[in-house]
């Protein structure tokens, strides 16, 4: 036991060793799929899984999408969050409509900041013909405390004025806090096509910007639209804007899905420069790695999770382990480097940490 345990830790100090010798020596993180994870209660079914976020205990709150499950199993419907931990044990779940605030139509994203709060964003659209949904725009994003105790709620369903709107986002996919400013930056998304900056606290509108730092032009439609052939460096506004994280230097990462490409930005909104992928369905999602220096970007494409160098952008491997689910719908890291793949129709997985190895792309 003594010997496992050691082993383990050098593992783990291998994935934080400093970045000149990684970068050196090309090493990226390994991952194998861990087929018992998660243990859903017997009583209970998932929805398609859209999300997930990492608490300060490593634990892995999932969103899914109750209403999609088939009829015979919606009366055994878990609530839309559900938490597990990382060896995949039922914790707790809460969620849905109540009081004080309007609960998404479609759950699309789900982020908890450094103070613990949960934030959720959905992206219903009236006219997309989904049964069993209401046919309203999912133009608010819900703070709620770990227990699931309402806090605040930025926009209304429904009252989306297009891009130049600072009080409602439309249809958001995803959210990221930043501590040292605190602020919320969302992924704002389906409907609109920016980046949309709130105070973490109160709500108020900070700033936004579209594809390249441009301003937003409205451009709203519930199918979503996919080129046919692709260009580099793409169309001066985003498609949809399916994913967004902010590491701790402040750099922003925004993946422009249909338009395959993530583009990086300061945290003001000017953009710095972006990574391409024409011949694969590229920049589904993103995630960063737990190091010190969140060295590693990782970016699902095709059906494997691209691994970039987060400062330059540049594709330095992939990880395809035998039974990984695909890119990914969302994915998340937590603080062991294990990757959690939301792939809402296929279902979720974890991606178990093995440890470094020299790059290759499969």
């Amino acid at each position: 036991m003594r010997r496992a345990s050691v082993s383990g830790i050098v593992l783990i100090l291998s994935f934080f060793a400093a970045p000149a010798v990684q970068a050196q020596s090309r090493s990226v993180p390994t991952f194998e799929v861990d087929r018992s994870w998660p243990k859903v209660p017997p009583q209970w079914k998932l929805g398609d899984a859209s999300s997930a976020a990492i608490d300060a205990k490593d634990n892995v709150w999932v969103l899914h999408r109750p209403r999609t499950l088939k009829p015979e199993d919606k009366s055994k419907a878990a609530p839309p969050v559900v938490v597990f931990d990382t060896a995949g044990t039922y914790v707790k779940a809460w969620g849905g409509a109540g009081n004080g605030y309007e609960w998404p139509e479609r759950e699309h994203g789900i982020h908890i900041d450094n103070k613990g709060f949960v934030w959720i964003s959905g992206n219903n659209c009236p006219t997309n013909g989904l049964a069993g949904l209401k046919a309203v725009a999912d133009d608010q994003i819900l703070k709620f405390t770990q227990d699931g105790k309402f806090v605040m709620q930025i926009g209304h369903s429904n009252q989306n004025k297009g891009n130049a709107d600072t009080k409602n986002v439309h249809r958001a996919a995803d959210m990221w806090f930043l501590a040292q400013t605190n602020e919320l930056f969302v992924a704002d998304g389906y409907g609109n096509h920016r980046v949309i900056v709130f105070d973490a606290d109160s709500g108020a509108f900070k700033r936004m910007w579209g594809a390249f730092g441009n301003k937003p032009v409205d451009n709203d439609h519930c199918e979503v639209v996919t080129p046919k052939t692709f260009s580099d460096p793409g169309p001066d506004q985003f498609s949809i804007v399916h994913a967004i994280r902010v590491p701790k230097d402040g750099t922003v990462y925004v993946a422009d899905r249909e338009y395959r490409r993530v583009q990086m930005f300061t945290k003001e909104g000017k953009f710095v420069k972006q990574i391409v992928r024409t011949d694969v369905p590229f920049a589904r999602d993103l995630a960063l790695s737990p190091d010190a220096n969140q060295q590693f970007l990782y970016v699902g494409g095709g059906n494997e999770i691209f691994i970039l160098d987060r400062k330059t952008l540049e594709i330095i491997g992939s990880t395809k382990p035998a039974g990984i689910l695909g890119a990914g719908h969302h994915i998340t890291v937590d603080s062991k480097g294990n990757l959690y793949i939301m792939q809402t129709t296929a279902g979720l997985q974890k991606l178990t940490f093995k440890g470094m190895a020299p790059a290759k792309t499969e």
